[in-house]
């Protein structure tokens, strides 16, 4: 079980923001979030939480030397390298995990677009180098020419990429793949693999069987449009009741800044945002999901009202085309069935400068 009653805040829960929708600051004078990212720090504060962190290690990275890792036994270290780090990469996490015998470092970055990079290991290799130096620098300071000795030993890096993208991550995991000339000088080439978490991947049942708070946010992150709702409907009563014995205060606000930046990503009234996140802070989270389904209906009915104004506007091209002469039945079944708005509308203007259906047809293409 974790130990929450142990995890001290500094008065402003990780990932708070103010009024004006910035970062708010916590009462040390440090920014909560410095990637001004809604989508970066959605996922940034899942690791910047020592339980979902903790969470995330024993039940995602299927590393089994990571099973019993505590909220207590991570420490956050990323300030250290956000001045070196590239492109703006503060939504990316450096932890201290503190395991039986030694300390492992993590290095987790957070991949919010669909398109996949394929640059990920050589980005890696230069986090990884970062972490090592400022170990070698940390252990020089306590004891000087400990790094020059038979006996020291650098601590091992877990690179782990959180993706967010729905394409299947291809890109190579070993930065070896992606050095020509490795099947000839492979032994003399950095040889590492990094793991991927790909949140789409997993399916409503196999986040609902870990009955922790990081899978009902993974199941919110997974939402594309407002149409996935209907995806959230049938999970179980006893997962939410679960989760609202066991989740403390603070954690069910986090949550609820969490899933208000995924519910954000998808065009959701703040109003509405706001009515979930209120669920959330109360534990409500079964009336939370009753909310999804209210505003599935509402999205069918959106989605109904745009296929009525496809069909208007398919029948003006129809009325156009008639008055031009005979349309085949094949083309107007054609015109009728197409629900793409963009396309009805170049069509709408070659029907309305056709001089025949003939020609109609040519310069569309049909």
């Amino acid at each position: 079980m974790e130990s929450r009653q142990d995890i001290t805040k500094d008065g402003t829960a990780a990932g708070a923001f103010n009024d004006a929708g910035n970062p708010a600051v916590s009462s040390t004078g440090k920014h909560t979030v410095n990637n001004t990212k809604a989508h970066d720090n959605g996922a940034k504060l899942i690791f910047d939480d020592p339980i979902l962190c903790a969470q995330f290690l024993r039940g995602y990275t299927n590393i089994e030397l990571l099973r019993d890792v505590q909220p207590e036994d991570i420490e956050d270290i990323s300030e250290r390298f956000l001045p070196m780090w590239q492109e703006g990469r503060d939504s990316d996490s450096v932890k201290k995990v503190r395991l039986k015998d030694c300390e492992l470092f993590l290095i987790a970055i957070v991949e919010h677009q669909s398109k996949v990079h394929y640059d990920m290991a050589f980005k890696l290799l230069r986090y990884i180098v970062m972490v090592l130096t400022d170990y070698e620098s940390e252990q020089e300071k306590k004891k000087p020419g400990v790094t020059h000795t038979k006996e020291f030993c650098y601590p091992p890096i877990l690179p782990v990429v959180y993706y967010e993208g729905t394409d299947r991550w291809t890109a190579a995991r070993n930065f070896k793949d992606r050095v020509y000339l490795n099947n000839v000088l492979g032994r003399y080439i950095p040889d590492f693999e990094y793991v991927v978490v790909p949140v789409a991947s997993y399916t409503n049942e196999e986040l609902i069987e870990k009955k922790d708070e990081l899978s009902l946010i993974m199941l919110i992150n997974k939402l594309r449009s407002s149409a996935d709702f209907k995806n959230l409907k049938g999970i179980p009563q006893e997962y939410f009741e679960e989760l609202s014995e066991k989740t403390p205060r603070y954690l069910l606000e986090l949550i609820g800044k969490i899933i208000a930046v995924f519910l954000y990503r998808l065009n959701v009234p703040r109003k509405e945002v706001e009515q979930f996140t209120d669920q959330i802070r109360g534990g409500e989270f079964q009336m939370l999901f009753d909310s999804f389904e209210a505003y599935d209906v509402q999205e069918t009915r959106r989605a109904s009202r745009a296929e009525g104004k496809a069909e208007g506007k398919a029948e003006a091209v129809l009325e156009l085309l008639l008055e031009l002469g005979t349309v085949p039945q094949e083309l107007q079944d054609m015109i009728m069935g197409t629900a793409d708005m963009e396309k009805l509308g170049i069509w709408l203007k070659l029907a309305a400068k056709a001089e025949s259906v003939e020609q109609f047809q040519e310069q569309a293409g049909l």
